[in-house]
């Protein structure tokens, strides 16, 4: 989709997303030191809000300017402060400074995708870490919601070949995550890679 499509969708209702934090953000970051973070396609932006109520200092960016007003929103809303960036993941170039790097549910076809994971390693300082969030391969046949394309899924494999060297992979593989639909709960499956620069 492109930007205007993504701003279309985010006009249609107050929030496409909930307000509150990805569950494996707040699990994996639960241990860690706040310190600068980046959401790269923050979309919303309720991951870089909810890491800005934890201390970190955060940077939002995302090519919707629609998305990007709703999380200076929710900045608001939580008394918070985090820089908003319109611009597109897949071509930003960022300062090699941030202690967390966030990917989640950028679902892309393979090329674009991986120029989008190359911004986030460019991004990582010094033992910074590299969190990748989105929909499995696996999720089409087997899992509950997301795209119905197998070309902007992946597997973990796919994330790990597309960080490329230079980080230590600490986790790759594959979470479920419940969801709540029609009053009952459905198992969507996710990939999750966590990664270190040492």
């Amino acid at each position: 989709m492109t930007s205007g499509e993504w701003d279309d969708r985010y006009r249609q209702r107050e929030l496409v997303w909930t307000a509150t934090p990805n569950r494996f953000l707040v699990s994996e970051v639960a241990a860690m030191k706040p310190g600068r973070a980046l959401d790269l396609a923050c979309g919303e932006g309720r991951n870089a809000v909810w890491l800005a109520e934890q201390g970190w200092t955060v940077t939002g960016v995302d090519f919707s300017p629609v998305g990007i007003e709703k999380g200076r929103d929710l900045a608001r809303q939580a008394g918070v402060a985090v820089t908003w960036v319109v611009a597109d993941a897949t071509a930003w170039e960022p300062d090699p400074v941030y202690d967390l790097v966030l990917v989640f549910y950028l679902q892309l076809a393979p090329a674009p995708f991986e120029a989008a994971l190359q911004r986030a390693v460019r991004a990582v300082g010094p033992a910074g870490t590299v969190l990748v969030v989105g929909h499995a391969l696996r999720n089409l046949t087997e899992g509950y919601g997301g795209p119905p394309v197998a070309d902007v899924l992946y597997t973990a494999e796919d994330v790990v070949a597309g960080l490329g060297p230079g980080l230590a992979i600490e986790q790759a593989g594959e979470v479920d995550r419940p969801v709540e639909a029609d009053g009952t709960t459905r198992t969507a499956i996710d990939v999750l890679v966590r990664a270190v620069r040492r």
